[in-house]
């Protein structure tokens, strides 16, 4: 006789402060018609290879982490997952600047202005 396996809840691949699911509310409160969520994928570029980029989505790709937030959902593009694994992602404001800091375990090394980097 088989036993019924449980299916236990996988953690996401990053982890999202209070802050920065604030700052997501705050976009989806203003999203461009047809916006489903706000995605973060790692596109080559920069002086280290690859940078962080947050952008509004329209569909969803089967193939994305998806996270439910109180203010909207967060996508993690599947073909950036393995290089955002236990990642801290936070928002952060001061007098000069405001913008997504990332904590990221995979990094090797990042450029002085902290837009890119290598893994």
């Amino acid at each position: 006789m088989n036993k019924p396996t449980k299916v236990r809840a996988r953690p996401a691949a990053i982890i999202l402060t209070t802050a920065a699911e604030a700052r997501i509310a705050e976009l989806m409160a203003k999203a461009p018609e047809g916006a489903i969520g706000v995605k973060l994928s790692t596109p080559r570029r920069g002086c280290s290879g690859l940078a962080y980029s947050v952008d509004y989505v329209t569909q969803e790709d089967k193939f994305d982490e998806k996270i439910e937030t109180p203010g909207g959902i967060f996508y993690v593009d599947g073909a950036s997952i393995l290089y955002l694994i236990g990642s801290i992602m936070d928002w952060r404001e001061d007098d000069f600047a405001a913008g997504f800091v990332f904590e990221n375990p995979n990094a090797k090394g990042s450029c002085g202005c902290g837009e890119s980097f290598t893994i």
